[in-house]
C-alpha cells in the first residue's frame, strides 16, 4: 500500500522515443559536459559552441554553473527569503562536498530530461569530482544509446584562472574568505581520459570550439 512516506513510483514510458526524435530531427543528441576550474573559460567556450551550433539549426540547450545556482541548485542565502530559513537549510546548496555531489546530481538528472527531449545539452560546470561526473556519464549513456556523453577538459593552468579571476574569487579564496574553494583549499579531480582536451591557456575561445565542433562531426553527433 502505498502511504507518504513509501509512496509506489512507477515509471511511465512515453510513446515518443528519443531515437524518434533524434531521427526527425537529423541529429544526434546527448552531453557535452565542459569541466575545468573556475575562470577556465568554460563558460565561454560553451557559449561560442552553442552559438555555432544554433546558427546551423541543431537544437540546443546551454546549462551554465552560476545560472543553475540562481534556481534549480539556489544556495541557502538565495531560498531563505522567500520560504524561510528552515527550507532554505533543508534543500539549499552551499559549497561543501556533498553539497556539490548534489549540484552535479540535479543537473545530471536535468540533462537526462533534456536529452530524452532530443537536445544537445551544453554544460559549463567546475564539476570537480571524477565521480560525480562518471555518475552523469552513466546516467546519461543508460538512455538508449552508448557514446551520449562527451567529456571536455578545459585545461586551463591555475596561474592563467587566477590572473584572469573575473570575479576576484582566488584572490577571496587565497584571503581564507572563501572556504572550500577548487583549486585552493579543495581538489579538483581532472579526468582521466576525456573525449577532448582544450587547452585553456593557449588557444582563442573560437579555436577551442570549433575543436570541440569537429570532435562531434567525428562522432556523427553533426553532420557537416
Amino acid at each position: 500500500m502505498a502511504t507518504e512516506e513509501n509512496p509506489q513510483i512507477v515509471w511511465h514510458q512515453e510513446s515518443i522515443t528519443r531515437t524518434m526524435r533524434d531521427a526527425k530531427q537529423g541529429h544526434r543528441s546527448g552531453v557535452v559536459w565542459f569541466t575545468g576550474l573556475s575562470g577556465s573559460g568554460k563558460s565561454t567556450v560553451a557559449n561560442a559552441v552553442d552559438q555555432l551550433l544554433f546558427a546551423h539549426g541543431i537544437r540546443t540547450f546551454l546549462l551554465d554553473g552560476d545560472n543553475v545556482r540562481h534556481s534549480l541548485c539556489a544556495t541557502p542565502a538565495l531560498l531563505a527569503p522567500i520560504h524561510g530559513d528552515e527550507y532554505a537549510k533543508r534543500f539549499g546548496l552551499g559549497f561543501g562536498p556533498q553539497d556539490r555531489e548534489e549540484n552535479i546530481r540535479r543537473v545530471g538528472a536535468s540533462t537526462e530530461l533534456l536529452v530524452s527531449a532530443g537536445l544537445i545539452v551544453l554544460t559549463a560546470f567546475v564539476s570537480p569530482y571524477r565521480r560525480d561526473r562518471d555518475r552523469v556519464r552513466e546516467r546519461i549513456n543508460k538512455l538508449g544509446c552508448e557514446d551520449s556523453f562527451l567529456e571536455i577538459f578545459v585545461n586551463t593552468p591555475l596561474e592563467i584562472c587566477e590572473q584572469r579571476d573575473p570575479k576576484g574569487l582566488y584572490q577571496q579564496a587565497r584571503a581564507g574568505k572563501i572556504p572550500n574553494f577548487t583549486g585552493i583549499s579543495d581538489p579538483y579531480e581532472p579526468p582521466v581520459a576525456p573525449e577532448l582536451e582544450l587547452k585553456g591557456g593557449s588557444l582563442t575561445p573560437t579555436e577551442l570550439a570549433e575543436q570541440t565542433i569537429q570532435l562531434l562531426l567525428h562522432r556523427n553527433w553533426i553532420k557537416s
